[in-house]
């Protein structure tokens, strides 16, 4: 069977009536007009970039190129699907013959049609992060995997490193040694479940997310003349949000315009943040190398942002070294000058964003349009605590909130448990987290346990509570062989906790969670280890302001359960709290970006590379220009119990204020 591609007849010219040079401006125009040939375009933050992607495609067509020679790919749905729409309102009708999606569905709808020249059927399933978790644990299973070290990765952290593997095409080995490192030791292991791995999901005619891309690249490589139909069928190829792809996409859009070399690139290496999920930055920064005779159009005008905020963005970013030169310029009018807010401590930084904020809603800026940015989500712990004194309302955009991730979860039921031994949830989620222990086991071992506790001298009529460590080792004959070790552990963990010189302490108590062995089962269960045990100690040293334990846990359920009331249809008026990276894309009337400390932002761990602090400078960049009118920078000069003694400590700004000039801020001292 031939694969090539017939060549049709182009569509006569057709005339969309489509008054360009009015409706773009000259670096918009240049880059949509532009003639055949490699092009990047630079698009900066707020300067029309879907507006640019789509009035080049309606003007390829009117060129008369045949709408399926075509392909644009995205990173989102979302997008593809908005601007699928404005070219069909463009053009006056929907547009079926287009290519158009995200990498994955066009990967997706390629393998279907050649599936078989890989050894798939047509039918093969797509398997979602818990099937393939589900097939990695068969896998682990028939390799005995689990009868071998206990800190060996669990089938999530295995997904992610196979996915990872696959995305920035590096071996199993190379993978481990740059961003595992702990689990170097089971390299060996590793690389052979990802050989059964990939065998049974052929097996059961089933691909993952990663395949769609990774057997896509694979497909072209292998088959010359399905490489060539490809390559001759897609005269003009369209990307958009390059920044962000990684390996495996640069090379996937590579091959396809090796024939035609009529592929253009639009982006923003200023917004390059996501190289820890494998994006990679040379992709954009080295395409002019890639592609000799690529013209580089840079838009620059930016319609978002006053020309007071575009300064400071300009500022932070020049001092990246790695980057194409631009300087974003305003279209709209003058108006405020940035703030550079010094307060005393993370408390009064919230209290100045919640009187701030009030402010703004009386003047007419609703709660809706203010947006409070950070580095990480434990940042944020003293704003959400005062904005739910105040009773102001709050919506987190940053994924999953924060006290109700797992390892939050997981560290604070200890606490729970000890200051209240009756708490069948928090035990049982403890023993759950054990080797070798189910539903049906935590069940048994809490009815033995709560019966020991009732020996030792719990009843409701004397409320003071015994020690829980005799009662846990007298339930060591009830724990299964498997789990003993860890059992052992366990009691040893809470025996200490209990101790008078810990029981008040709740940082202490935090701290000492980690120290016996949770941060192990961090390592072996999570990808991204490090900024969950970065979260606990940051919630530890949050703790260190409250007077016991119990006022701790009190407001920490008091804020879960203010996030946790949120209802998608309610229509109240919220200030948005979010991470940097969830917001890029977005914009606001007004933006905070707090806790700007050297070492928190950025982070101590980027800052020790001159490639991780550059990234980090991209995130404060994308910070700055998710603002409209009003843009405020703030940072703490002390903080409550940071460091193992929990002594308030001396915190410097961050280096990337110092990169802007003092003339360009309004700077507040509410020491």
């Amino acid at each position: 069977m031939s694969h090539e591609y017939v060549l049709k007849p182009f569509t006569p010219e057709i005339r969309l009536n489509i008054d360009y040079p009015r409706e773009l401006n000259e670096q918009q125009l240049a880059a949509v007009t532009a003639p055949p040939g490699p092009a990047l375009v630079i698009a900066g933050a707020g300067s029309g970039k879907t507006r640019t992607l789509t009035y080049r495609v309606a003007y390829l067509i009117e060129q008369g190129i045949p709408p399926e020679r075509i392909l644009l790919l995205t990173f989102t749905n979302k997008a593809a699907g908005e601007m699928m729409r404005r070219v069909s309102d463009l053009l006056g009708h929907e547009l079926r013959a287009l290519w158009g999606g995200t990498f994955h569905s066009i990967g997706a709808r390629i393998l279907r049609l050649h599936a078989e020249a890989l050894g798939y059927q047509k039918d093969f399933t797509i398997l979602d992060r818990d099937d393939a978790k589900d097939l990695i644990k068969a896998c682990m299973a028939d390799a005995k995997i689990d009868k071998k070290d206990k800190h060996f990765p669990k089938p999530d952290v295995l997904n992610e490193i196979f996915s990872l593997a696959a995305n920035t095409h590096k071996s199993i080995e190379e993978l481990l040694d740059g961003q595992f490192s702990y689990f170097s030791q089971f390299a060996a292991e590793i690389a052979d479940l990802q050989k059964r791995y990939a065998a049974r999901k052929r097996a059961a005619n089933g691909m993952d997310f990663d395949d769609l891309l990774a057997l896509w690249l694979k497909l072209l490589q292998d088959h010359a003349d399905i490489c060539e139909h490809y390559q001759r069928r897609f005269q003009f190829i369209l990307v958009d949000e390059y920044q962000d792809t990684n390996k495996l996409q640069g090379d996937l859009i590579d091959l396809l315009a090796a024939r035609h070399h009529n592929v253009t690139v639009v982006g923003d290496d200023a917004q390059s943040i996501y190289a820890w999920r494998g994006a990679n930055f040379a992709n954009i920064l080295n395409f002019p190398r890639r592609y000799p005779g690529a013209k580089v159009f840079k838009i620059e005008t930016n319609y978002r942002s006053t020309p007071e905020i575009l300064n400071v963005a300009n500022a932070a970013i020049a001092a990246n070294v790695n980057q194409f030169a631009k300087e974003l310029a305003p279209a709209r009018k003058s108006g405020l000058k940035p703030a550079l807010v010094q307060c005393h401590d993370a408390g009064q930084q919230a209290a100045f964003i919640a009187q701030r904020s009030l402010e703004l809603r009386d003047e007419g800026t609703s709660l809706n349009n203010i947006a409070v940015l950070y580095r990480s989500h434990f940042h944020a712990l003293e704003l959400q605590l005062e904005l739910t004194r105040q009773q102001i309302p709050f919506s987190i955009t940053s994924g999953i909130r924060f006290f109700e991730q797992a390892h939050i979860k997981d560290a604070t039921a200890y606490l729970k448990l000890v200051a209240n031994p009756r708490d069948e949830v928090s035990f049982k989620r403890l023993v759950l987290l054990l080797p070798g222990i189910g539903a049906k086991g935590a069940e048994k071992l809490f009815l033995t346990f709560t019966a020991k506790v009732a020996e030792g001298g719990l009843r409701p009529e004397n409320p003071a509570p015994p020690k829980l460590a005799p009662a846990l080792q007298a339930c060591t004959n009830a724990v299964p062989k498997k789990a003993a070790v860890a059992w052992a552990q366990f009691v040893a963990t809470i025996s200490q906790l209990e101790d008078d010189s810990t029981r008040r302490n709740a940082a202490k108590m935090l701290r000492l969670v980690m120290d016996a062995g949770y941060d192990d089962y961090l390592k072996e269960t999570y990808d991204n280890y490090e900024r969950r045990l970065d979260e606990i100690q940051q919630l530890a040293e949050f703790a260190f302001q409250f007077g016991s334990v119990e006022e701790f846990l009190t407001q920490l359920a008091l804020l879960t359960n203010v996030e946790a009331e949120e209802d998608p249809a309610d229509d109240t008026e919220k200030i948005k709290l979010s991470t940097i990276h969830q917001a890029k894309g977005l914009e606001f009337e007004v933006v905070f970006v707090i806790m700007l400390c050297d070492g928190l932002f950025p982070s101590a761990r980027s800052a020790e590379s001159n490639d991780g602090e550059e990234e980090e400078r991209r995130l404060f960049y994308v910070s700055i220009t998710r603002a409209k009118n009003e843009l405020y920078l703030t940072y703490p000069l002390m903080r409550g119990g940071f460091g193992a003694s929990g002594v308030d400590t001396y915190q410097s700004p961050s280096r990337f204020l110092s990169e802007i000039p003092k003339d360009l801020l309004n700077e507040w001292n509410l020491r």
